[in-house]
């Protein structure tokens, strides 16, 4: 009886643990690239304190890193070369890593900001994609690092340096290739690198894209230089587009699916929702609501119930509440909060990471800003975004990997 009990205990373990969803940030602003930490751990209280778990030197670069089980990948600059790497998520050793000669100079209006890679690698089915400063588009083996096959950089890059970061779905890797005034949002396969379609109709932006469903169309929904762009998934026919013009074209923010809405924003423009429909083949991006109030330069909001979250550029950097519905501002702070912010979900709390190198947590709520706790991350500006699984908080700094956990 007590040995039938006890394995009957033994399997329910084993079942649980194989049901346990492996630790999962593998791009650009998570799971589900909508900045929502679903694999990460909230706590029942938040400590004091989090315990730094290791550090290592990894070079300079702005691109977030990324996890995959027990596996993070990072790409940074050494020297005049372009690292990719994969380190171990419990100790941090180093795995393995690879390199590209990528000598490039950054353009000097972008003061503070050094020449290492600024897109977050994707990680999907045991591939690593990567984007970096220069144009180079490459894919690695997960497990070896093994390159699998790479494109080059295009003759002139985009004027601050590449900082979309590439999309997997399914057998397709889509990233917006290409520099200033002249590009191609592209969709390769992921095997071979071989291009599925491309549309040239403008120079990629520095924002990433994401994929949504409207009017029954799956969409690949980008900002380029110029513009906010609609396109088919399938087959790249461009459906819709809207104007965006933002000073020194730094069209920047990753647009958000709503429902049946999409948000999108720039630097000195409004915060706009749009509505999208189709009347036979005839698309329509319209506006649903307009806020004046709250302008977004390199910050993505994210979404809790109905309301959007975020980072506005006004005031040197204002937290704020929208509602999802309308884009009525619910509540702002003050001011002086950040230059730039990750904005992320995690259960009923938002976790704000800063260029300040703070972990701002606050309470999702509707009704006003609610801080819990900060925490120091870092000992120099935090430009990428941290990622958050399991029980883990890793980030990037200046030129480290840190993991801190609960």
């Amino acid at each position: 009886m007590t040995r039938t009990v006890l394995t009957l205990l033994l399997l329910a373990t084993v079942a649980t643990t194989a049901q346990s969803p492996a630790p999962s940030w593998p791009q650009w602003r998570g799971p589900a690239r909508d900045g929502v930490a679903s694999s990460f751990t909230v706590p029942a209280a938040w400590p004091a304190q989090l315990t730094k778990r290791w550090e290592v030197a990894v070079g300079a670069g702005h691109a977030s890193p990324v996890v995959a089980g027990n596996r993070i990948v990072l790409h940074s600059r050494s020297g005049n070369r372009e690292v990719v790497a994969a380190y171990d998520l419990q100790s941090g050793k180093l795995l393995w890593q690879d390199g590209v000669d990528a000598p490039y100079t950054m353009n000097s209006a972008a003061t503070g900001h050094g020449p290492g890679p600024k897109s977050t690698p994707a990680v999907a089915d045991g591939r690593v994609f990567t984007l970096g400063i220069s144009g180079i588009f490459s894919a690695h083996d997960l497990a070896t690092g093994k390159l699998l096959w790479r494109k080059p950089a295009p003759p002139t890059p985009p004027e601050f340096g590449t900082a979309s970061s590439p999309m997997v779905d399914g057998a397709t890797v889509y990233a917006f290739l290409g520099g200033t005034n002249k590009g191609a949002l592209t969709a390769s396969d992921v095997v071979t690198g071989s291009v599925r379609w491309q549309w040239t109709g403008d120079g990629p932006g520095y924002a990433s894209p994401i994929l949504a469903t409207f009017g029954g169309t799956r969409q690949v929904i980008a900002q380029s230089q110029n513009a906010l762009v609609g396109v088919d998934a399938a087959t790249g026919q461009l459906l819709w587009r809207v104007a965006l013009k933002t000073p020194f074209e730094q069209n920047s923010v990753t647009p958000v699916a709503l429902g049946d809405l999409l948000l999108y924003a720039g630097l000195e423009n409004p915060t706009i929702a749009l509505r999208i429909t189709r009347n036979g083949s005839q698309w329509t991006a319209a506006p649903a609501w307009r806020n004046d109030d709250v302008s977004m330069y390199m910050s993505t909001p994210a979404v809790a119930g109905t309301t959007v979250f975020g980072l506005s550029n006004k005031n040197r950097g204002q937290f704020f509440a929208l509602d999802a519905a309308t884009g009525r501002t619910v509540w702002t702070t003050k001011g002086r909060e950040a230059e730039n912010a990750s904005i992320v979900r995690a259960g009923d709390f938002l976790l704000l990471a800063t260029t300040n190198s703070e972990l701002i947590v606050a309470k999702a709520s509707p009704a006003r800003y609610e801080e819990v706790k900060r925490y120091t991350l870092a000992d120099s500006a935090m430009w990428a975004h941290p990622a958050f699984a399991g029980r883990a908080i890793v980030v990037k700094d200046a030129d480290k990997l840190i993991v801190w956990v609960l």
